[in-house]
C-alpha cells in the first residue's frame, strides 16, 4: 500500500500480479478479528445513519421544495449502497486469495460507479438550479439540524474506515472511506446553500458549490476505478 507500510495487510489482502511492489504480511488472528469487527460496526452505522439521512433529507426536502435536500437525501441512499458492497466484501473473506482479489476489484469498482452516480446527479442539480428551472427552496429547520449534525458524524465515519482500511488492506473499505469524505463534502455544501437562502437569498451559492464537489466526486470516481488492482504502488 502507499507509504503506509508501518501499518499491516491481512494475508487475505494480497496483491494481483500486476502490482508487484506490495508483499502480504501476517497479522494476529486477534487482530484480524478485532479489526473485522470494526469494519462491520462501521459499516452497519454507515448504513443506520444514512438510511435515517435518505428518510429525513427526501422528505423535508419535498415539503420545502429544497432541491439541495433532495439530492442529499438520494446522496445518502448511495452511500447505503457503497456499505452494503463494503458488507458483501466482507463476507467474501476466506482462504482462496484469488476469489478474495476479484471480490476486491468487484467491490472496489462497484463503489467507483456510485461516485460516478454522486457526479451526474450533483452536477445535474446543479445546473438546473442555476437556469431557475424549478420552484425555489423554502427554509427547513430540520434540513439544517441534519446537515449540520451529518457534518460531525461523516468525517469521524471517515477517519475510522481509513484507520481500519490502512489495518486489513482494503482497497474497498478506503473506497467507501473516500466516499463517506465527500458526503462531508456535500453535507457542507448543502448546509451552506440552505444558509444563505434562508439568511441572504443567495440562492446561487448551493449549485455553484455543488459543482465543484460534483468535480471531485468524479476525480475519486475515477481513481477508485483504476484503483481495482488492490495496490497504490
Amino acid at each position: 500500500m502507499a507509504r503506509e507500510q508501518a501499518l499491516p495487510v491481512v494475508s487475505g489482502a494480497s496483491c494481483v500480479d500486476r502490482c508487484a511492489c506490495c508483499t502480504p504480511a501476517q497479522v494476529s488472528a486477534s487482530s484480524d478479528r478485532r479489526l473485522r469487527r470494526w469494519a462491520w460496526w462501521l459499516t452497519a452505522l454507515t448504513i443506520g445513519w444514512n438510511s435515517l439521512e435518505a428518510v429525513i433529507a427526501t422528505a423535508s426536502g419535498l415539503i420545502a421544495s429544497s432541491i439541495a435536500l433532495v439530492g442529499f437525501g438520494l446522496d445518502s441512499i448511495v452511500e447505503v449502497s457503497s456499505a452494503l458492497v463494503i458488507a458483501w466484501r466482507l463476507s467474501r473473506q476466506g482462504t482462496d486469495h484469488a476469489a478474495n482479489e476479484r471480490a476486491e476489484r468487484r467491490a472496489v469498482r462497484l463503489i467507483a460507479v456510485t461516485f460516478l452516480a454522486i457526479a451526474a446527479y450533483v452536477t445535474y442539480d446543479s445546473l438546473t438550479k442555476l437556469l431557475g428551472i424549478g420552484e425555489e427552496p423554502e427554509h427547513s429547520a430540520v434540513g439544517l439540524i441534519l446537515v449540520a449534525l451529518s457534518l460531525v458524524v461523516m468525517p469521524a465515519l471517515a477517519w475510522a474506515k481509513r484507520h481500519v482500511a490502512a489495518g486489513l488492506g482494503s482497497v474497498a473499505l478506503k473506497a467507501d472511506a473516500a466516499e463517506t469524505q465527500l458526503c462531508t463534502y456535500l453535507s457542507a455544501v448543502v448546509l451552506v446553500g440552505l444558509g444563505a437562502n434562508s439568511l441572504l437569498g443567495w440562492w446561487w451559492m448551493d449549485p455553484v458549490a455543488g459543482l465543484f464537489v460534483a468535480a471531485l466526486a468524479l476525480k475519486e470516481g475515477r481513481e477508485a476505478w483504476t484503483s481495482g488492482d488492490l495496490c497504490e504502488c
